[in-house]
């Protein structure tokens, strides 16, 4: 087998490549500053927020990237779900999603409510509809619905709204870098942008 040897330049754009470019990632174009930062909810860790809604098609289109990255994801990074609760329809959703962490089948049921809306058309957006597709994971309809209108429910979507009035939300996908960067976009770069900037809170410890 032969020694591939890269010169100083072959190096440098190998370099360039594999990062993505980083450097030409610019301030009010690839991302924007948080005016009024948050706080991340693990001490000591970076933080990637993700704020989605199962309706959203831009979301299911970023969801394929958003996996690849996260069998990769830095051990110096907590990710984090949020469910967008900006209006009465995204807030359903948001109760849903909640629940599914509560009752412990969101890993199970994640991805398979993203294709049923977006594959198979399926309109799983109100209360009666999802209680109906969560009882294909095991969790009886009289369980999720004692659940959706929970003070421990409402206190979780009322958060979420919160932080995306925060961060100045106006839509999703929107992906929030360690309480001070907001992302958008539903391709791989989201992502490059985001290894950019947890490399430059790095630096900045």
């Amino acid at each position: 087998m032969k020694k591939v040897v890269f010169s100083g330049v072959a190096a440098a754009v190998l370099m360039a490549l594999s990062t993505g470019a980083m450097a030409n990632f610019v301030e009010g174009k690839d991302y924007t500053v948080v005016q009024n930062p948050g706080k991340v909810d693990v001490a000591g860790k970076l933080e990637v927020r993700e704020f989605f809604w199962y309706g959203c098609g831009h979301c299911f289109t970023l969801e394929p990237h958003m996996q690849s990255w996260l069998r990769k994801i830095p051990k110096d990074v907590n990710f984090v779900r949020t469910p967008a609760a900006m209006n009465k329809v995204w807030e359903q959703n948001a109760r849903g999603y909640y629940i599914s962490e509560a009752l412990g089948v969101r890993k199970r049921t994640h991805l398979p409510l993203f294709h049923a809306i977006h594959d198979k058309g399926q309109q799983i957006f109100d209360q009666k509809s999802q209680a109906q597709f969560f009882t294909k994971y095991g969790i009886p309809e009289a369980k999720f619905n004692s659940l959706y209108n929970s003070f421990a429910i409402t206190a979780k979507v009322s958060q979420a709204n919160k932080l995306a009035q925060q961060y100045q939300l106006t839509g999703v996908p929107a992906v929030v870098v360690n309480g001070k960067y907001v992302v958008q976009g539903d391709n791989g770069r989201v992502l490059q942008v985001v290894d950019y900037l947890l490399d430059k809170e790095r630096k900045a410890k």
